[in-house]
């Protein structure tokens, strides 16, 4: 009888400690983590490569060098695509193409800072007309290299005005007008092979006249003090996006199985000025209007 009971007692051991291997493994379980949700913050990368040519040496000609200086009989040595030197008595390889430029003058490519080229093509058609998405007043989640045309007209005349790159801008018609992009302006069949490597995208904003001409009839905002409440709105909606997204990216390095917050692509691009990455370029008429912008920069960026 003795022995019947331990074996009893033996086995009922036994089966309390499967059982509580067996709650371990479920609670492990179900601690185990679903694949990291992460977002692509450049999900249209540049293609651009240089355009090939020879090595070339330009002699004997007046170069203003970007930085306040003047080279009178300067050289200027460019090879793979860059300039390399620039100077008046330059030591460059043998054999390399030479041109003469007596008589005229050398400067860096000018960038333009704020161009619509691409997607307001020149001469205008409503069919080539892509520059503002007059929907509603926030329109950050549309990207101004999706409506770009490569073989717009105007950019072959700016190239021989010398602009040889340019941020190309939604229009100013909504308080967001959406993500800008930097191009060289090189001929190509697609906007990507000509998006400026590695640089940092741009959002257009626009206040004071355009935003309430646009948006007076269609529910506002009507006045200055109404764009100022949707510019605030909207980067309060930002953070509290941005908030999200940390706490997920902090519960999933502690171990959880944390549930990613719903992608919104209005929200991603604002997060994206708050966390530096992307930078404003704002519309304004008044220089009181800047002066109120750069206090909202303050409380929110």
């Amino acid at each position: 009888m003795k022995n019947t009971q331990k074996q009893l007692s033996m086995m009922l051991l036994c089966c309390c400690a499967l059982w509580l291997t067996a709650c371990s493994e479920d609670k492990d379980a179900k601690t185990e983590q679903a694949a990291k949700v992460s977002i692509d913050s450049n999900p249209f990368p540049s293609r651009y490569t240089p355009v090939p040519g020879a090595p070339t040496l330009i002699t004997n000609v007046t170069v203003l060098d970007g930085v306040g200086n003047k080279i009178d009989n300067g050289m200027v040595y460019f090879a793979d695509g860059k300039i390399v030197a620039v100077g008046e008595n330059l030591s460059v390889p043998d054999n390399v193409q030479t041109i003469d430029g007596k008589g005229k003058w050398v400067t860096p490519g000018i960038i333009d800072v704020h161009s619509h080229l691409g997607v307001y093509p020149n001469p205008s058609t409503h069919s080539h007309s892509d520059g503002n998405e007059v929907v509603k007043p926030v329109t950050a989640n549309v990207w101004a290299e999706h409506s770009v045309w490569p073989q717009e007209p105007g950019f072959g005349r700016a190239l021989a005005g010398g602009i040889t790159a340019l941020q190309i801008l939604p229009g100013s018609a909504n308080l967001f007008g959406g993500r800008s992009v930097v191009l060289k302006n090189v001929p190509h069949r697609t906007m990507q092979e000509m998006k400026f490597p590695d640089a940092p995208y741009g959002l257009k904003m626009a206040c004071g006249e355009n935003p309430k001409r646009v948006y007076g009839s269609r529910g506002g905002p009507s006045t200055r003090m109404g764009n100022v409440a949707g510019y605030r709105q909207a980067w309060a909606d930002a953070q509290d996006y941005q908030r999200k997204w940390d706490q997920y990216e902090a519960e999933y390095a502690a171990g959880k199985d944390a549930k990613a917050p719903k992608r919104d692509l209005n929200l991603e691009t604002l997060a994206g000025v708050l966390s530096g990455d992307i930078r404003v370029h704002m519309h304004c008429y008044r220089a009181d209007e800047m002066a109120v912008m750069m206090d909202e920069s303050v409380r929110f960026i």
